[in-house]
């Protein structure tokens, strides 16, 4: 790679840089530690990590030291040479090196393949690259956290120590990017959750969530909206069971695709599961009337639970649960009604999206290896989902084999307030499980056609988007959504009959008020408001209380001045009305 200034925004440049420097931070582990063992290194998404087998635990103190070693060889400036050895001297090295995990990858080569090795100063390693020039062009690098790891990430293998790590250009950049990390901290919507009392996860229910009142003021408007906005577009709303028979999940390809992440369960002796998926018991509905070309797109939205097995590792808040609510819809349609469905869905997402102050980006995933149906089938779905996206002008990238393994589908990918990108809304064209199903409808001709169907979800999953939406927000939610609309805090007890009188004024209009009458310092109930992210704060004491004009504080603009209550009541109603930001 040419020494010239790097191109960081070049992902393989920036995957290169970072791969070198999983090298360099092997490199220091060996100086300090001789006798650690290396697995693998590789570069990930915004840094890279280290997997060693070590009998001595990293600690904090640890990564001090190998923080220490590492600027020492950024500043040797070794170059990165780059040699290659045949299957046999491969073998030799390792075993010559002490180094166990290298000689299972070697032996998981082709044969007569050669193997290249990467040289900086004394330090060799086995790798295939690519790598910048010179250790020196890696110049900003930190080290994050240590955490457990299994050998393959097979929980029989042995647990290894990984280290994390990130690396830039600059320390500008990295400084950047820390500020972020810390932003990212302070809006972990685990830490908010608690602090605003939204939900919680108790060791009774791993991965099975728990909403508070509080989060289900939340939960409740975004439902409402979400229906509101459906039934608008013509959708109908239905409700499928939980758990269905065992036979519906062989007919719908998920015994065969699905089947370890789904919870069964026996009654009346017979065997049933609990659905991982909302889309069979649609399909049963959808049968259950027989359908005529004229009464095509039917369009069924449903607010659908389901449950899926997570490895306990995987769980985190309500990114990554065990159960979960679907914003599901299906869309049974005549062929020829394809696109401009696609068309509606892609215009319905982009809408709500952009309501939250959401930008985003379109992939459109293609054919798995694990799926069911023709080649044929794959090729025209996929060019229907590309048609679409091209009709209304959204740039889209192609994300090879990761479809659905009923059919291709489009991911939207939203990017949140520090830059972070979550996948949410899907849409998936699936020909497969209709004809599972054999659902039909009555043609022009008088005889039974198999429609289309469309699978989506925007939100995809309720508990997700609203900790998506709590980090974004940093919990400072649009008033629609806040739990608490308004606090009033009195001074003194004296003041708690007229909070109260004002309180009911306010409620009468619709609005969420909670009133703090308790004998404390003003101080200490102002910063418990602020802590609750709670959306204005009205603070009442004699003034206030004779004359009706009240200062008002914003959690998100501050101080906002004196207003009368008609003002204050007419501002907050349009601010909901409007969904404003």
């Amino acid at each position: 790679m040419a020494k010239e200034k790097l191109d960081f925004s070049d992902l393989e440049v920036r995957d290169a840089f970072r791969h070198t420097a999983s090298h360099i931070l092997a490199q220091a582990v060996k100086r300090l530690w001789p006798e650690a063992q290396l697995a693998i290194g590789p570069a990930i998404e915004d840094g890279f990590y280290y997997d060693f087998d070590l009998a001595h635990r990293f600690a904090d103190e640890d990564l001090v030291a190998i923080q220490k070693e590492i600027k020492k060889i950024v500043q040797a400036n070794y170059p990165l040479e780059v040699f290659e050895l045949s299957r046999a001297d491969a073998l030799k090295w390792a075993d010559e090196s002490g180094e166990p995990y290298k000689r299972e990858l070697i032996e998981d080569l082709p044969e007569g393949e050669k193997i290249s090795f990467y040289k900086m100063g004394e330090f060799v390693d086995l790798c295939k690259g690519p790598h910048v020039q010179s250790t020196g062009q890696v110049k900003a690098v930190k080290l994050l956290s240590v955490a457990g790891a299994y050998w393959r990430g097979d929980e029989h293998n042995k647990m290894l120590q990984r280290i994390y790590g990130t690396a830039f250009p600059s320390q500008e950049e990295l400084q950047e990017y820390l500020n972020k990390i810390e932003e990212a901290k302070k809006r972990d919507h685990r830490r908010i959750g608690k602090e605003m009392d939204l939900f919680a996860i108790f060791e009774e229910g791993p991965g099975f969530p728990f909403f508070m009142p509080n989060g289900m003021i939340i939960r409740n408007e975004l439902e409402t909206f979400w229906k509101e906005e459906h039934a608008r577009r013509g959708y109908t709303e239905i409700r499928t069971p939980l758990i269905l028979n065992e036979a519906l999940w062989h007919t719908s390809g998920h015994w065969d695709h699905y089947k370890e992440n789904m919870y069964f369960t026996t009654i009346d002796e017979g065997a049933y599961a609990v659905k991982p998926m909302n889309c069979p018991g649609a399909m049963l509905l959808y049968k259950h009337k027989m359908y005529s070309y004229r009464d095509l797109p039917v369009r069924f939205a449903e607010l659908g639970q389901v449950h899926r097995h997570e490895l306990s590792g995987a769980l985190h808040g309500l990114f990554r649960v065990r159960t979960f609510t679907q914003d599901d819809a299906h869309i049974f349609m005549l062929p020829e009604q394809t696109e401009a469905e696609i068309v509606s869905v892609i215009e319905l997402t982009d809408y709500i999206y952009k309501l939250f102050g959401f930008e985003y980006h379109v992939e459109i995933s293609t054919q798995p290896e694990d799926s069911m149906g023709t080649k044929a089938e794959w090729d025209n779905a996929t060019a229907a989902l590309k048609s679409a996206v091209e009709k209304i002008g959204i740039p889209y990238v192609i994300n090879e084999g990761d479809g659905a393994f009923y059919g291709p589908k489009i991911d939207f990918h939203l990017k949140d307030s520090l830059g972070r990108t979550w996948q949410c809304g899907t849409i998936q064209l699936d020909f497969q499980m209709p004809q599972r199903f054999e659902t039909t409808y009555v043609g022009s001709d008088g005889s039974r056609h198999i429609p289309h169907l469309i699978h989506r979800a925007i939100f995809g999953s309720i508990e997700r988007f609203i900790g998506i939406l709590t980090e974004h927000f940093a919990g400072k939610f649009p008033l629609w959504l806040a739990p608490v609309q308004v606090k009033i805090l009195t001074i003194t007890e004296a003041f708690n009959a007229y909070a109260e009188e004002l309180a009911d004024q306010l409620r009468a209009e619709g609005l969420r008020v909670q009133v703090d009458g308790r004998n404390e310092k003003i101080g200490y109930k102002i910063r418990e408001a602020r802590n609750a992210r709670d959306s204005y704060i009205l603070v009442i004491g004699e003034k206030e209380a004779a004359s009706g004009i009240i200062p008002v504080r914003s959690s998100k603009e501050g101080e906002l001045g004196e207003m009368s209550v008609a003002e204050l009541t007419l501002k907050l109603k349009k601010e909901i009305a409007d969904k404003a930001l």
